[in-house]
């Protein structure tokens, strides 16, 4: 996590690759909300998208990008867009992330 982390609110974002397997995170963009469960490595278990994900699904964590073509691997930061593999979909891209809450 950055510096800045309160026990339960990231104020700038988090690596996933510093997460245990099984941690628990509430992502909130402009558009959706979504919880997210650390599996291995980038793997998570994603869900809180009407037409993506809103059933658990297995995802790749790409990582946050500013809304261009650079991406920070796993990486989730507020004011960044989170991408992620979708099995059926490909490349998602949320709306710009605006809050991050690690649940558990």
């Amino acid at each position: 996590m950055d510096a800045g982390a309160s026990s339960s609110g990231i104020e700038i974002g988090v690596h996933m690759g510093d997460l245990p397997p099984g941690a628990q995170l509430q992502v909130s963009t402009r558009h959706h909300t979504y919880s997210i469960e650390k599996l291995t490595g980038l793997n998570a278990r994603i869900s809180g998208h009407p037409e993506y994900c809103a059933e658990p699904v297995e995802v790749l964590i790409g990582g946050g990008n500013w809304g261009g073509s650079m991406l920070k691997p796993g990486y989730i930061g507020r004011g960044m867009r989170l991408e992620f593999w979708h099995p059926a979909h490909k490349l998602v891209a949320t709306s710009k992330v605006v809050d991050i809450q690690l649940l558990s």
